[in-house]
């Protein structure tokens, strides 16, 4: 059996690929990586093919996690091969709900819905403040809530 999470943001360069990396490092960490897929998506297709932005690629090699993936837009597929598809923001959440068939199995909800310990259930957006340390904290703790509510949920 294998879990597999795909994190989504607006354009899938700077929250989605964090928490794709942080929680691809959490798996790795837990021994899990051959029954937890990750990835990550954007809800836009501005940065499709990009290198994820230069302040996430840092705030994720200062924490030792590496990185490379590259940016690529949410597909009517996606609902069909994740188990969980999980939105950085309110507004993502909407843009997710809105393309989700009918038929889709995946739990889809905001990212931080899982960490009952952090105080929004939203992910800001550094791209526009440059705030990726905070954004890593939230999203770290994010990643933490995810993998220990699958692993219970799912028995990995």
């Amino acid at each position: 059996m294998t879990v597999r999470v795909l994190f989504v943001c607006l354009g899938n360069i700077c929250r989605s690929p964090m928490a794709e990396g942080v929680f691809q490092h959490l798996v790795d960490e837990a021994g899990l990586s051959d029954t937890v897929f990750v990835d990550s998506a954007g809800t836009g297709n501005w940065h499709v093919g990009e290198r994820a932005h230069r302040g996430t690629r840092n705030i994720l090699t200062k924490h030792g996690i590496a990185y490379d993936g590259r940016a690529r837009q949410l597909t009517t597929r996606d609902f069909g091969q994740f188990d969980y598809i999980l939105a950085m923001d309110d507004s993502n959440l909407s843009d997710i709900r809105r393309r989700l068939p009918r038929d889709s199995n995946a739990v889809v909800k905001r990212f931080l819905d899982f960490a009952d310990d952090v105080p929004t259930r939203n992910v800001p957006d550094p791209y526009y403040d440059g705030r990726f340390e905070h954004v890593y904290e939230l999203v770290h703790a994010g990643a933490q809530a995810l993998l220990d509510h699958i692993r219970e949920k799912e028995g990995v």
